[in-house]
């Protein structure tokens, strides 16, 4: 490639490939100490990974959210704490984590106080598989995209455990809009990401961002990556769509609905596990951006040397963080009806309708 071509980020994953835990276990010489020192090498990768999702959360809702939505609506956010207003993530942390953590008195208690653990925790196993670029990858596991759909659909149990365990009709009617919509767009979701499959023949992540390293095709010195983005759009846009659905962002946040429900499955929720459910829905939607970039955006692909994999691979799931926020502030939100109805008798369909297409015209080509 030549010109402002895109450089192929070297994970292939074969023998040669080095995953995180084992680079931090030679680099400390942990690996001499046998399955302790791996054990403990692969926490730290964890560690790394884990706090830099967090990091980059805490970042997203108290001070991000606000400056783009004050953008988009002509407004002034956060700006009185600190340069541009990044200390309101502390003042915000403080204020938060200090208030009364408030019980309902009718609550059920173990899944009341689970919930939040398991709407946060199911996206942080996520990223456990996820390509980010410069080494950075915990594990590669063959069926890497079925973990991935699998364990982020965890957090439906835990949104219904928080929507019944609360004892409001609020949150029950929360949890109950969340499973509705989740089981009305996971299938979509699924459905489509197995277009992907069926170019690439792998459920391996990393095999399906090697396979996008490629360049499609070349234009006066400017090569186009072989990004499925490019290669099949209508793909992209079904699960763009899909996973605004099942992260429960403009136009389907129905399930918390301030202006009809309160706010859904987390009105009787306060203190630390408030901020467990909030962090939880932003880890979601990275998440979300994650496999959107790994699955449609070559991944950690990127101009540049290959050592600046891990920032492209940032830029873009920022890039669709900023997406959600610009739908949040421009399309208005539709009803549980609606919703529902878009993701039955439309997405399901042109999802099924994309995957067969997509069956054909590799079929055709092999």
């Amino acid at each position: 490639m030549s010109g402002a071509s895109f450089a192929p980020v070297p994970l292939q994953q074969d023998s040669d490939t080095v995953l995180l835990p084992e680079r931090v276990a030679d680099l400390t010489g942990l690996g001499e100490l046998g399955v302790a020192g791996e054990l403990v090498a692969a926490f730290i990768a964890a560690f790394f990974v884990g706090n830099l999702m967090l990091a980059m959360t805490g970042v997203a809702g108290p001070w991000a959210k606000r400056k783009i939505t004050a953008a988009f609506t002509d407004r002034i956010a956060v700006n009185r704490i600190g340069p541009f207003g990044l200390f309101i993530i502390v003042a915000d942390a403080v204020r938060l984590l200090s208030k009364e953590l408030i019980i309902p008195e009718n609550a059920d208690r173990p899944a009341y106080d689970l919930a939040p653990i398991v709407v946060a925790g199911s996206a942080m196993l996520g990223f456990a598989v996820i390509p980010m670029g410069s080494g950075i990858q915990l594990a590669d596991p063959e069926i890497g995209l079925a973990y991935v759909f699998a364990v982020s659909g965890i957090a439906s149990v835990g949104l219904v455990m928080a929507g019944y365990s609360s004892s409001n009709k609020y949150s029950l009617l929360g949890g109950l809009r969340a499973v509705a919509q989740n089981i009305a767009y996971e299938i979509p979701l699924v459905v489509t990401g197995m277009s992907v499959v069926i170019f690439t023949g792998t459920l391996q992540l990393g095999g399906i961002v090697e396979a996008q390293t490629e360049p499609l095709i070349t234009l006066g010195g400017f090569a186009i990556p072989a990004w499925y983005a490019f290669i099949n759009p209508f793909a992209f846009g079904l699960f763009l769509v899909a996973n605004f659905a099942e992260v429960g962002r403009n136009p389907f946040d129905t399930p918390e609905a301030p202006t009809e429900i309160v706010a859904g499955y987390q009105t009787e929720y306060s203190s630390v596990y408030f901020v467990l459910i909030y962090l939880g829905e932003f880890l979601h939607i990275f998440l979300g951006g994650a496999v959107i970039a790994t699955l449609f955006l070559g991944g950690p692909a990127g101009p540049g040397p290959a050592a600046l994999g891990i920032v492209w691979f940032l830029v873009k799931i920022w890039a669709v963080f900023l997406l959600t926020q610009w739908l949040r502030s421009a399309l208005p939100r539709v009803r549980i009806d609606q919703m529902i109805e878009i993701g039955w008798k439309g997405m399901l369909v042109l999802s099924f309708a994309n995957l067969v297409l997509t069956a054909l015209i590799v079929g055709m080509i092999a």
